[in-house]
């Protein structure tokens, strides 16, 4: 029946609600993130004052030893710069770059085939998976100092019980870290050669690796800074470099020399971090 102004009647009214309104999550209530937020920061601050009451940290350590830091501070200076002394210096910064670039060397083959097995991406057998993600767990673990204990004990002391040392505890982070590089590069070109029927290593080396290379680069550049750093802590325990060196000054209360050796190791994590920037600069992996 037509309506008296001669149009058709009417339809049903049409919800004007948005067919996915009943689908779409509720909204967290502003009060409960408040909630969550205070009892995190709760929390947090009583884990760092149980922490800082557990290990004595206070502002009184800290006068109560300043006498004692202070003779120290004024034993450095200033530094011995005598020609036996610096030609000894020297020889020490060289053993500890030789002990960094040796154990990079090292660290980096071991790191890199840790890393392809364990990428979930390349798609090895998943107990050979698990064997090199355990064994590059138990690399990392262990500290480069308790490694070159080991390592002392093995070799002896000197320069190679270092680089034997740091290059175990560095295999263990880049296997780590390069293999979530790995696990982040695109899948479509590594789907693409699994179908052409090509082997694991290959899909790896030709697919995987290349379109991680930079920051793989990166981060085998950052290790190496890392490794000067730590060759000076390895040989705290007679495992050559620098460290060496210190430790013996520290221990005949030769201060002056203590400084001198100090700035050597300065000076040379200066200029392996500038050397390290460049090559990532150059890559597109650092801005400055």
């Amino acid at each position: 029946m037509n309506s008296p102004s001669g149009g058709a009647a009417p339809g049903p009214a049409v919800s004007e609600t948005p067919p996915d309104s009943a689908s779409a999550p509720p909204a967290i209530p502003h009060e409960r993130r408040s909630r969550t937020l205070w009892l995190v920061l709760a929390v947090a601050t009583a884990a760092i004052v149980w922490s800082m009451n557990g290990t004595g940290v206070s502002v009184a350590s800290l006068v109560s030893g300043w006498e004692g830091a202070q003779e120290i501070l004024t034993g450095l200076f200033p530094p011995e710069v005598d020609r036996p002394l610096l030609a000894s210096v020297a020889q020490a910064a060289v053993e500890t770059l030789q002990i960094s670039i040796a154990a990079l060397f090292f660290g980096t083959i071991m790191g890199l085939v840790l890393a392809v097995l364990m990428a979930g991406n390349v798609g090895f057998p998943a107990w050979l998976a698990s064997a090199a993600s355990f064994v590059a767990m138990v690399f990392r673990s262990v500290p480069e100092l308790l490694w070159a204990l080991v390592f002392v004990a093995m070799v002896g002391l000197g320069p190679t019980a270092g680089v034997y040392a740091i290059s175990l505890h560095a295999a263990g982070l880049l296997a780590k870290l390069v293999s979530e590089q790995l696990e982040a590069v695109d899948p479509a070109p590594v789907e693409a050669m699994e179908m052409t029927g090509a082997s694991k290593v290959a899909v790896g080396l030709l697919s995987i690796i290349p379109q991680a290379r930079n920051n793989i680069a990166s981060l085998i550049l950052y290790q190496w800074e890392c490794n000067i750093r730590t060759s000076a802590i390895v040989g705290f325990v007679g495992a050559g470099g620098i460290g060496q060196a210190l430790v013996v000054a520290m221990q005949l209360f030769r201060y002056q020399e203590l400084a001198t050796l100090i700035l050597a190791l300065l000076v040379l994590v200066i200029v392996v971090d500038q050397i390290s920037r460049f090559f990532r600069r150059r890559m597109g992996s650092a801005t400055r």
